[in-house]
């Protein structure tokens, strides 16, 4: 009897050791249409970020502008539970392209989409109704965000019935615009400081970002 339930605690500790997996696998298992790839990216920045000194989020949203606009690419977690919360549409600039993403841009006026990890700030009543501003804190990548009134809204051309008239969504001045059905919800579920991350692959930012390329080793959760 004893050696049975030593050898059941032992084949438990392994089936738990087996099962353990790190916090990119799991918001990955959460999310299994998204690229495992850009969510350890998304990971890794955000973790970086808070390994030099930011504070910690309760939740992160992770963009793949590699995907068309057609189909989700936007999606938010819940970090304390590792769960999904919002998978979504979401627009991106007039000068970034029509369908797919191709251009990025830092500058002002330039009416594209930036790459790289931002920081939510607070909301406020605009011209495209809430909205959410974001801090970039990528320099010479995103650390515009503020001055180009980058910031996350609602729009009535991100919608189903769009894509299905015009092969895409509607393209927004730069910002990462959502359905409006939904905006408000997800809005205050990422405002006052969580983390969102715009992916692309492209590879000068790829190689140069401080976020990806990290001075300090942060230790997944």
């Amino acid at each position: 009897m004893r050696r049975h339930l030593l050898a059941l605690l032992v084949g438990l500790s392994l089936v738990n050791a087996a099962g353990a997996s790190t916090l990119p696998e799991r918001l990955a298992s959460a999310a299994p249409d998204a690229d495992p790839a850009v969510i350890g990216q998304a990971v890794a920045a955000m973790q970086c970020a808070t390994g030099n000194g930011m504070a910690p989020s309760q939740r992160l949203a992770v963009i793949d502008y590699s995907r068309p606009s057609s189909q989700p690419r936007l999606w938010v977690f819940d970090l304390e539970r590792q769960s999904l919360l919002f998978r979504e549409l979401v627009a991106h600039g007039r000068n970034t392209g029509e369908l797919m993403a191709t251009r990025f841009s830092n500058e002002l006026d330039s009416r594209t989409t930036s790459l790289g990890l931002f920081r939510t700030l607070d909301t406020y009543q605009g011209s495209n109704g809430y909205s959410l501003r974001m801090d970039g804190l990528e320099p010479g990548i995103n650390d515009r965000a503020r001055d180009r009134a980058i910031v996350m809204h609602g729009a009535p051309y991100v919608t189903e019935d769009h894509v299905r008239k015009f092969g895409r969504i509607g393209r927004s001045w730069g910002c990462p615009a959502v359905r409006l059905g939904v905006a408000k919800q997800l809005i205050d579920t990422l405002k006052g400081g969580q983390f969102v991350f715009s992916y692309y692959p492209d590879s000068q930012w790829l190689s140069s970002s401080r976020y990806l390329n990290c001075t300090q080793r942060t230790a997944s959760r």
